[in-house]
């Protein structure tokens, strides 16, 4: 029996690695470049061309503009780009190995944290739920693990902060600074983070609260350290008055979203996290009330062995369960409560990469909990539960696996073929700014034809050629199959 739960385990290990790599390889080979992407990826070129941490402004007054409050992808993620970028390996491909290898270190930590809770299968289910996710479902989307933004490196970088917090908490608020660094929402997770360290501090009432102060100070240092480096190198590169300018534009960002959009109700965006599985969204709610019904069976009998036989529950259980809620609801919470936020799953995404695999490894352990009692319930509840939990889990996997066989309107090398005449035209007669009209597919042929990237209703666009896929109503410069530029207007 044994060597048969053996063999079945390490062929659903292959199957869900075999799936990750499809879904990654589609995801740095296949899928379009993205407007989001293509401005993200300015800063690093801008690097690489001498000109500092600068991005091309699309969005601010489209003019160079240096630490861009309006690229919240942060230095974690975009310095490693521009080293890779160095070899003088194709762009969008070098750029987009940085986040496919935050996505090999999410799920590798999730693997360690997994087996720490509940051993192997624990960690079997929890590298499957990220692939179940799906953050390519809104118009503001996560493409795939290899997309250049910051939320799936951030998720990575807080995993990894819970892995090595129990024995370098110092480590631990180096990684949360980090993730700020990668992408400025993973501030959310700090109330998961200050739980996860009172939950590991020793003694109780006052004494603990005493152990995790002293215990605290450090790793709460270190989390702010990567922010502190990147604004003193932003003051020395911007003056003080620019600098003031700069935390006032980034303010302003940060109260506004950067969007603006229809007001939003908890209730939809409740309903828009449901739908973002590749399951039914009524099968995908099943399966959470199943997880949270093994977690809270599984804390009942924990409870009741501690209190028979003085068997406390691993501090890894604890702390694991209490930040990944905390964390969970921190982000979920501040979506869904935020109304002038948009439907768009990306926002609270790092939470549900971090916290909810750790939620679904907790609820393996409440299986084994449930299973090892004498009650006939509670063993049939953990058959059934833990059978729900491999069905959907593995049914969204394969899901998605199978959804990268059926490529959309455009990919990377179909944009390549569309720009090509472009960035031929734009190479001989040495343009080195267009314009994209409007916000869209134009934004990422305006990067993939090597030109800077303006927006054209910026006024220090007036005298630049649009870049668009809706016919011209002046001279067309260069036509192509899909996008051709415009002159500007007179």
């Amino acid at each position: 029996m044994k060597n048969l739960r053996t063999a079945i385990f390490w062929l659903l290990a292959a199957s869900l690695i075999a799936a990750h790599v499809i879904v990654g390889w589609h995801s740095l080979v296949t899928m379009r470049l993205w407007e989001d992407e293509a401005f993200n990826l300015t800063v690093p070129l801008n690097l690489l061309a001498g000109l500092g941490y600068t991005s091309d402004g699309a969005l601010s007054g489209s003019t160079l503009t240096p630490f861009d409050p309006r690229i919240s992808t942060g230095v974690s993620v975009l310095l490693p780009v521009a080293g890779v970028l160095t070899t003088g390996i194709d762009p969008v491909i070098g750029a987009r190995l940085i986040p496919l290898a935050y996505w090999v270190l999410l799920l590798a930590g999730l693997a360690v944290l997994g087996r720490r809770i509940g051993g192997r299968w624990a960690a079997l289910v929890a590298v499957a739920v990220p692939l179940a996710f799906n953050s390519a479902l809104t118009i503001s989307p996560i493409q795939g693990p290899a997309d250049l933004l910051g939320e799936i490196p951030a998720a990575a970088l807080i995993v990894w902060a819970l892995v090595v917090l129990p024995r370098r908490a110092w480590l631990a608020g180096l990684l949360i600074g980090l993730a700020v660094q990668a992408k400025l929402i993973a501030l959310l997770v700090l109330p998961a983070f200050a739980v996860a360290l009172w939950i590991l501090s020793p003694g109780r009432g006052m004494d603990r609260l005493r152990a995790t102060l002293t215990r605290s100070w450090l790793p709460l240092s270190l989390v702010a350290l990567p922010t502190f480096l990147v604004e003193v190198a932003a003051f020395v590169s911007l003056g003080a008055s620019g600098y003031v300018d700069h935390l006032r534009a980034l303010a302003g960002f940060l109260r506004s979203g950067g969007q603006n959009y229809e007001p939003t109700t908890i209730t939809q965006k409740i309903g828009t996290l449901l739908d973002a599985w590749f399951l039914p969204g009524w099968l995908t709610l099943l399966v959470a009330l199943t997880a949270s019904a093994l977690i809270v069976g599984g804390f009942m009998i924990a409870r009741r062995r501690e209190a028979d036989s003085d068997t406390a529950i691993p501090p890894v259980i604890q702390y694991s369960v209490l930040a990944a809620i905390v964390g969970l609801a921190a982000y979920v919470g501040w979506w869904a409560t935020a109304s002038h936020l948009p439907l768009w799953v990306r926002h609270p995404s790092p939470g549900v990469y971090a916290f909810l695999p750790i939620l679904a490894a907790v609820a393996v352990w409440g299986m084994r909990m449930l299973w090892q009692t004498r009650i006939r319930p509670a063993r049939i509840t953990a058959v059934a539960g833990s059978a729900l939990l491999v069905l959907g889990l593995g049914a969204g996997g394969a899901l998605h696996a199978s959804s990268t066989f059926t490529p959309g309107w455009e990919t990377l090398e179909s944009q390549r073929a569309s720009v090509a005449p472009i960035r031929a035209w734009a190479e001989e007669n040495d343009i080195s700014w267009l314009a994209a009209q409007p916000w869209g597919g134009p934004t990422s042929a305006v990067v993939l034809s090597g030109t800077h990237l303006g927006l054209f209703d910026a006024p220090a666009m007036a005298e630049t050629p649009r870049l668009t896929v809706e016919a011209c109503t002046t001279d067309v410069l260069v036509d192509g199959p899909i996008y051709r530029v415009c002159a500007a207007p007179e």
